[in-house]
């Protein structure tokens, strides 16, 4: 079986709830679309399970995108050198990361061992930007944001990947009749009210990010009978 969450934002205990729902197994692959780390509190726990097991798949999120070029400027010994080149753009990126949730992956991230901290740093570059995937008879475009002037006889490795975790999808608009597009990033409450804490589903969109960290459920969607489920 084939399964998508997305936007866990360092959420382990309900991570590890939805894998005993759904009773992941290792003939079933998942695929985490992005946004693992920030704002909650134990994204590494997540980082290294999700490194441990073959079958799931895991996407960049603006998150991930963001964490991982600051933790590697942070990852070094601090001197007179390695300051000297800070810049200012340096200086407001950290700021506005950790304004955006980053402090707690940070916070999180310098607790572990250095040689833990390369291993995450590695992993995190692993991270795919998109995936098409073919379930129950049905084909899907996986990413973390959307995919910004979307053509379906475009193919995806010509589109600018970073714009991938941060397009403003338009949920109005069937992007593909012939496939759907699985999306995280913006909270379902946000699309459609009566979506709240749930997964979106019309027009050809499926929209999994049910909203985590403004403390609403932790959504799973199977794409080979699109059965829902839900970890609150």
């Amino acid at each position: 079986m084939i399964y998508v969450m997305s936007d866990l934002h360092g959420d382990y205990e309900k991570y590890t709830k939805m894998l005993d729902l759904i009773e992941f197994s290792d003939d079933d692959t998942l695929y985490i679309l992005g946004d693992v780390v920030d704002r909650g509190p134990e994204p590494m726990k997540i980082l290294y399970d999700m490194s441990m097991r073959p079958n799931v798949i895991p996407l960049m999120g603006n998150h991930e995108h963001m964490a991982e070029h600051i933790l590697r400027l942070t990852n070094v010994e601090i001197t007179e050198e390695t300051l000297s080149n800070w810049t200012e753009d340096t200086v407001r990126a950290v700021h506005e990361w950790y304004e955006n949730g980053g402090y707690m992956t940070s916070k999180d991230f310098h607790r572990l061992t250095p040689d833990d901290r390369e291993y995450i740093l590695d992993y995190l570059q692993e991270f795919s930007f998109y995936e098409e995937v073919e379930a129950g008879g049905h084909s899907f475009i996986l990413v973390h944001a959307g995919i910004p002037d979307f053509l379906p006889e475009k193919p995806l490795s010509d589109y600018h990947e970073i714009l991938m975790l941060y397009a403003k999808t338009d949920y109005d608009r069937v992007y593909d009749p012939a496939r759907y597009l699985v999306t995280g990033h913006i909270p379902t409450f946000t699309i459609d009210p009566a979506c709240d804490g749930k997964i979106y589903r019309k027009n050809g969109h499926i929209a999994i990010d049910c909203g985590v960290c403004h403390g609403k459920a932790l959504g799973c969607i199977r794409l080979d009978d699109m059965k829902e489920f839900y970890v609150t």
